[in-house]
């Protein structure tokens, strides 16, 4: 039977991840604090702070991909692109020639990975609170697309 603690410090590891929001990494350094410290007292609370570390690596890796794909692709097509004619003017950046008709395809990536990342940051935070209300129920919780480091 799992306690009315364990399914709080269950649910506290899960919500924990909102810690990015306070400050940089917070969403792996405050669910880990609260899992190393809780995880021999419980296999409950062992077992969903395995998800919440697993889950957050998971999305940490989706969002590097998303920047090694579509920054290079940024670059490149700004870069092919636009027309440098002078690169300093009294001491101000110029670029001149700059038509968004024959810039599409920067437009079309740059709106593609802001959607993408958009998309993935909501999913995480509506996620997060599914697994805190789950656990809070008592039940295990399984973030989806997870990559499962710890075993």
């Amino acid at each position: 039977m799992i306690t009315n603690t364990e399914k709080n410090w269950a649910a506290l590891t899960h919500v924990s991840a909102f810690g990015q929001y306070l400050f940089p990494l917070g969403n792996f350094v405050i669910p880990i604090i609260i899992w190393s410290s809780k995880k021999n007292e419980s296999e409950f609370i062992d077992t969903n702070g395995k998800q919440c570390i697993n889950f957050q690596l998971s999305v940490f890796l989706y969002s590097l991909i998303l920047g090694a794909v579509f920054i290079p692709t940024f670059i490149i097509t700004f870069l092919s692109h636009v027309t440098f004619d002078e690169l300093i003017h009294d001491r101000n950046f110029i670029i001149r020639n700059f038509n968004f008709d024959d810039n599409i395809g920067l437009i079309t990536t740059g709106a593609i990975a802001i959607f993408i990342l958009a998309s993935l940051k909501i999913a995480e935070f509506f996620l997060i609170i599914q697994a805190a209300v789950k656990t809070a129920n008592g039940e295990n919780y399984s973030y989806p697309f997870t990559i499962k480091f710890m075993k």
